[in-house]
């Protein structure tokens, strides 16, 4: 019997082995090297000189660092809150399982399977001024072109269209199938007990989606924390342009490490990152928990 548990560790540490060297390779060391390096000044030609917490204290001092945490913070705000609402509104308006109904919900998820770069090459010509089929559109209404790339009060908007448009489809999903899996004796409770459309989807439905809700918020949360891609794309040669109206935070820790080869403060601002995002996962474990009890 003890032989027979030690050939089934033996195969155990055989299957987990090459996974763990995975982790150890491209997680815990390069997580190790960024904490180091983030007390110290390096900027890849000389070796690491410490600095304690000087790059801390002098990104805290940064308004530039400042404005792109304000970007970022907005952007993720607006985001969540809006991918949530039409994520959820298209889900219920296409739940339902007929061929109509799923060719639309095909049509919708799409664009979630298109590589953020190309998303964001393809909508710079979309939102351009001057040829742009959107402001083409806006035109035929009366409403004068905008610059949704050009202009600093639009351009953190035009970035969060290019990323919605990718993906409210991936979020559409998951409610659909959330609410194909509610239990239908629920339901037909509370609609004998007099409910109507609208108290059922507020006291029933919502609370027992309650965990794809969470992990919705959890995922949208942390991309935009970590948005990249698109806003790279849209200003590759001016990164943040317009008047740094879309350098995010993840914008800058790129800017800081291979503009300006400030290694140790791009590391020191991957490390907050990293803080930030583990507390956003715990709180958000913290309501759900509380939220059952």
């Amino acid at each position: 019997m003890q032989g027979k548990k030690f050939d089934e560790r033996k195969q155990a540490m055989l299957y987990l082995g090459p996974w763990g060297i995975g982790v150890v390779w491209l997680v815990l060391i390069p997580s190790f090297l960024a904490l180091f390096w983030s007390f110290t000044q390096f900027n890849l030609f000389t070796s690491p000189k410490w600095v304690g917490l000087e790059n801390y204290t002098e990104l805290f001092n940064d308004p530039v660092f400042l404005k792109s945490i304000r970007n970022t913070l907005s952007m993720t705000l607006i985001g969540v809150v809006a991918g949530l609402v039409m994520g959820l509104g298209t889900a219920v308006l296409l739940q339902k399982d007929t061929a109509s109904l799923r060719f639309f919900r095909s049509m919708i998820f799409l664009p979630a399977i298109v590589p953020p770069v190309t998303t964001g090459i393809v909508w710079t010509f979309i939102l351009n001024p001057n040829y742009g089929l959107l402001d083409i559109f806006l035109k035929h209404l009366g409403i004068a072109p905008i610059g949704w790339l050009s202009d600093p009060n639009f351009a953190k908007y035009g970035l969060l269209i290019m990323v919605l448009w990718g993906g409210v489809g991936q979020i559409m999903m998951t409610f659909v199938a959330s609410l194909n899996s509610l239990p239908e004796e629920v339901l037909e409770a509370a609609s004998l007990d007099g409910a109507g459309r609208i108290r059922t989807f507020i006291s029933v439905i919502l609370p027992l989606m309650r965990p794809i809700l969470l992990y919705n918020v959890v995922i949208a949360t942390l991309f935009y924390l970590q948005f990249f891609e698109q806003a790279f794309v849209v200003s590759p040669t001016d990164l943040g342009a317009p008047a740094r109206s879309t350098l995010t935070y993840a914008l800058y820790i790129y800017q800081q490490a291979f503009t300006f080869l400030k290694m140790g403060s791009a590391a020191a601002m991957s490390v907050l990152l990293l803080i930030v995002s583990s507390t956003v996962i715990g709180i958000f474990f913290s309501i759900n928990k509380r939220l059952e009890k």
